[in-house]
């Protein structure tokens, strides 16, 4: 291997890492055992939470597939790309700022591949509510596999009128 090609490598990796320091955390619910392995990790199904950055009130919980075994403990496993998503409305809807259809709520590396999981968000004005997409895509090519859920914008408590999601759409 050529400098130049240890140079490129490293600084792909470096991007790669910021990249993924930047992304949203979420919250580890739990995690499923699907498959054993001995001596390596098992293969999971992993319950995650998140909450939409720019719209209090609302959180998503989504499971993703986790691969175990040896290239999985050393973190180059090849990640499938099934994904289920659930979406709710946890207390008043707050919206912080416009945002445009399908924005981006939480994205994460998947892969040392250039894979990444995806939430965004769209607004369905007619009908006042909040539609969320879960997906992952690939740098050269994405997955049809896909999880949809939907949050209807309701009144919360005694805090009147419920906000309309069309107001807040920019462009």
């Amino acid at each position: 291997m050529t400098r130049w090609m240890r140079t490129a490598l490293f600084a792909g990796f470096a991007a790669l890492a910021a990249m993924s320091a930047a992304a949203q955390e979420p919250d580890a619910i739990f995690k499923k055992s699907t498959v054993w392995k001995f001596l390596t990790p098992d293969d999971k199904l992993a319950v995650y939470g998140v909450d939409d950055p720019d719209v209090e009130g609302v959180a998503c919980h989504f499971t993703l597939p986790e691969r175990g075994g040896f290239k999985g403990m050393i973190g180059v496993a090849e990640q499938v790309s099934d994904v289920s998503l659930s979406c709710r409305q946890i207390g008043p809807i707050k919206f912080k700022e416009k945002f445009e259809q399908g924005a981006v709520v939480f994205r994460q590396s998947r892969s040392v591949f250039f894979k990444k999981v995806q939430i965004v968000r769209g607004c369905d004005a007619k009908r006042n509510v909040l539609v969320y997409l879960v997906y992952t895509d690939k740098l050269i090519e994405g997955s049809p596999q896909n999880s949809t859920s939907s949050v209807p914008i309701m009144p919360w408590g005694a805090t009147g009128d419920a906000p309309k999601c069309g107001e807040w759409i920019s462009g």
